[in-house]
């Protein structure tokens, strides 16, 4: 169950308005890397938590966070909209030249959301529940977060150098802030797990069992030995079971592929054999 403060976790006060930087604000609204996507992967990552309480706790609380931040974005955007050019979108409708100068505006802005923000990408492109990650393993949901919120903390920021608008940049500040704070959060959290548990997932399945002599081989598929210099390339492999093995010319191991030829109620392309000569 959800409580919802009328006040705002922290400002979201533009300057002035900005109908082509309410455009690009989509994307860390709506985007794949989005305050929509970390909300909803960290909530459904914390129903699903069948591990020790804490790590359920944490994830309901920073998901729950995620939803102010959604509301900030949304509010700013909003605010941005405030006397957007109405009627010069009216007149973009019949005179291109009048639409070349207004550029980057969302039309859908006016048509859609009546000056509010919508649930898509600064290009428009829906949000959708693909963009999120929650599978039950929680080392492997963590680095995702991670991954996450290293992403969504680059676009902030190439966003914060995007505008000099004053207000925006105070949200933004506060957003950068919140994602330092959670990089390290799931780095701490993993770090725990991989103490815990091996740090290759699933620490569950047995080794044995997997084709242990390309485990921790380095394969150069690629011209040159550059990646040779790499932590990768030599020494304790990371999960401390193994040597890391630097392979410059792999081998192929597996068979040469036959395939069978297809029924004729498939209609394939008929099977060559190859001519043999008469003997």
């Amino acid at each position: 169950m959800f409580f919802h403060v009328k006040e705002l976790q922290y400002n979201a006060k533009p300057d002035r308005p900005d109908p082509v930087y309410a455009k690009k604000l989509q994307e860390i609204l709506g985007g794949q890397f989005g305050e929509i996507t970390v909300m909803m992967q960290y909530l459904f990552q914390g129903f699903n938590c069948r591990a020790e309480a804490k790590y359920r706790d944490m994830l309901l609380d920073v998901g729950t966070e995620e939803m102010a931040h959604v509301e900030m974005i949304a509010t700013m955007i909003a605010q941005l909209l405030d006397g957007a050019p109405v009627d010069q979108v009216e007149q973009a409708a019949q005179n291109p030249a009048v639409g070349a100068v207004l550029g980057g505006m969302n039309p859908q802005h006016v048509i859609v959301s009546g000056l509010g923000a919508t649930p898509t990408d600064s290009v428009g492109y829906p949000w959708n529940s693909r963009y999120t990650i929650a599978s039950g393993n929680l080392l492997a949901d963590f680095r995702a977060n991670l991954n996450a919120e290293s992403q969504g903390r680059l676009q902030v920021v190439r966003l914060y150098e995007e505008t000099t608008d004053p207000g925006v940049r105070d949200m933004l500040s506060f957003l950068i802030a919140r994602d330092t704070m959670h990089q390290n959060q799931w780095m701490a959290a993993i770090e725990e797990l991989e103490q815990i548990q091996s740090a290759v997932v699933p620490a569950s399945f047995p080794q044995n069992l997997e084709y242990q002599e390309v485990s921790y081989q380095f394969l150069d598929f690629s011209k040159g030995e550059e990646s040779k210099q790499g932590r990768w390339a030599a020494g304790a492999s990371m999960d401390g079971r193994g040597q890391f093995e630097y392979v410059a010319d792999p081998i192929a191991r597996g068979q040469v592929p036959k395939l069978n030829p297809a029924p004729a109620f498939v209609h394939a392309t008929p099977g060559m054999e190859p001519v043999v000569a008469n003997p």
